[in-house]
């Protein structure tokens, strides 16, 4: 797939935990990955969510793809994935999404606004 200049990115990684004696240090390795994003060129936001299952969803924003790529190609981003894959990971989904539209509400606002729609190509 080949973006538009400037277009938003989103990545989504689901991550499917099996090691619970690791907690402390799964966590302290998800802050260090948190922080390392923030610098990233492009960063906008990050959330992550977790289940009580121990399944955990972390959404990270970027202005565009280069940005996301920085992210991607970061060593320490890419020694951390290995990690997880080694000790506390069984399986993990990830997708990497374009922002094709967007709308907000916001209570006392009035009526829900929208951003245009992008058309993007693929290759």
């Amino acid at each position: 797939m080949r973006f538009i200049q400037g277009e938003r990115m989103s990545f989504v990684q689901e991550l499917a935990k099996t090691q619970f004696a690791q907690e402390n240090e799964c966590a302290a390795l998800l802050d260090r990955m948190s922080e390392l994003a923030r610098t990233m060129p492009g960063y906008i936001s990050h959330k992550g969510f977790a289940a009580d299952d121990s399944e955990r969803i972390t959404v990270v924003e970027f202005e565009h793809a280069e940005g996301l790529n920085a992210w991607r190609r970061h060593p320490e981003h890419i020694a951390a994935q290995r990690l997880g894959r080694q000790k506390f990971y069984n399986e993990y989904h990830v997708q990497v999404c374009a922002l094709d539209r967007e709308s907000k509400f916001k209570a006392g606002n009035g009526s829900p606004t929208a951003s245009p729609s992008r058309q993007r190509t693929v290759e």
